[in-house]
């Protein structure tokens, strides 16, 4: 089987860089060794974050740092015997989330997120998924004044550097728009930029059929077995369906990413920050109207098509230990207390893998080392968001169109690899 192009990994940035490519009339061949979007992209928050133009940076403040050493909290987590192995990565990623460094990444981020909205709305419209999106936004709930007035204040810097649009309530206001939260909430920041989506694997899947009807072919494979077709032209990756070979190859492969950048011999320091979630049904009568954060707990409540779903923050470990869902179990007892929360839905918590870099920003570009290889990985907490953006990016410059984006911030040379 041949192909223009191949792309390894049917997770929403893969799906939506094939989508791009297939418009572009080229032949392709999405590879992944599951499902389209069972992977990072089926767990998520399910937000589009049109507002998230300053990553998650990695505490700076004493204090914290040693609340966080405790390892009880909601909103992170680690394995103590993963530390010597995720310290490069997070020695690095400290050093970057130093405030000024910080604020100089989020001005070479805001580009991908600013288009972040827009992008999607192009494919939901014609994947017709439109079903699956609600447009109004999503709220963080605070329990002090102080937290709140502290996010308030970085809202208002937003607004005026890069038009967020937000809605401050009072707690009066938050009782009205949310009748069945309860707890000691002082009031609620609403982001009224982002979009929802009320079932994130059922929107990949959506984009796949879009995909195929474009005349894409989507199989099952090992994209660690890629390699230089015969005669150094072009690749090869073994699937279920036999050999495939493609002129040009994209790994958007997220945490797995580095298992094959490896054996080309590319070095990336990427972390993972791994993140689990269970869905419960409301109790009695119970309603959640929005995308609701409780924002100093470090947990989210999402109301979706499978019930409410309940996201964590961060655990850091090996990618591929054992699950440790204690972040579940600390949430949801938090979480009782704020809505009635019903029974849980899910035979397990789900676990997934966010790939990270130590800069936040994702690698999208050529590689550096090999004619037809690009990369687009590295999203982190912002895969959903930045699907489609990035694919359209990556295949307007494998087909050789100026992209509508400058790429030179998140090319991997920025890394030495």
């Amino acid at each position: 089987m041949s192909a223009d192009a191949i792309v390894l990994g049917a997770g929403i940035v893969g799906v939506s860089t094939a989508i791009h490519l297939a418009r572009r009339g080229r032949s392709v061949v999405l590879v992944d060794r599951r499902g389209a979007g069972e992977e990072t992209s089926f767990g998520n928050a399910g937000l589009i974050q049109r507002e998230g133009i300053v990553p998650y940076g990695f505490p700076q403040e004493v204090g914290m740092l040693v609340r966080y050493g405790l390892n009880n909290r909601i909103d992170a987590h680690y394995h103590p015997t993963a530390m010597p192995k995720l310290v490069p990565f997070l020695s690095r990623y400290w050093w970057h989330s130093n405030k000024v460094r910080h604020q100089a990444i989020a001005n070479a981020y805001a580009p991908l997120i600013e288009n972040s909205v827009s992008e999607h709305a192009d494919l939901i419209k014609a994947a017709g998924a439109e079903r699956l999106i609600r447009k109004d936004g999503w709220m963080e709930a605070f329990r002090t004044k102080a937290a709140m007035d502290k996010e308030v204040a970085e809202a208002e810097r937003l607004a005026g550097v890069a038009a967020i649009n937000f809605t401050a309530l009072t707690a009066d206001d938050l009782a009205r728009v949310e009748p069945h939260l309860t707890g000691k909430f002082v009031g609620a920041l609403k982001w009224n930029d982002p979009w929802s989506v009320t079932d994130p694997h059922g929107l990949t899947m959506a984009y796949l059929a879009y995909f195929e009807s474009l005349g894409g072919r989507f199989v099952r494979g090992d994209a660690t077995t890629l390699k230089p077709a015969a005669g150094g032209k072009g690749w090869q990756v073994k699937t279920v369906d036999g050999t495939v070979e493609g002129k040009d190859v994209v790994l958007a492969l997220g945490p797995w990413s580095e298992d094959v950048t490896r054996t080309l011999g590319y070095s990336f320091i990427v972390g993972v920050k791994r993140g689990y979630h269970m869905h419960y049904a409301p109790a009695g009568n119970a309603v959640l109207n929005n995308w609701t954060m409780d924002k100093e707990r470090g947990y989210f409540l999402a109301p979706m098509d499978k019930g409410i779903r309940l996201t964590t923050g961060a655990e850091f470990a090996d990618r591929d230990a054992p699950k440790s869902p204690v972040q579940v179990e600390r949430a949801e007892k938090v979480a009782r207390t704020i809505f009635p929360l019903g029974e849980r839905l899910d035979p397990e918590p789900w676990m997934g893998a966010r790939p990270c870099t130590p800069d936040m920003m994702p690698i999208i570009g050529k590689a550096p080392r090999h004619d037809g290889l690009w990369f687009a990985f590295g999203h982190a907490h912002h895969g959903l968001t930045l699907g489609p953006v990035t694919g359209r990016l990556i295949a307007e410059a494998v087909t050789g169109e100026t992209p509508f984006l400058d790429m030179s911030a998140w090319r991997p040379e920025r890394f030495k690899p």
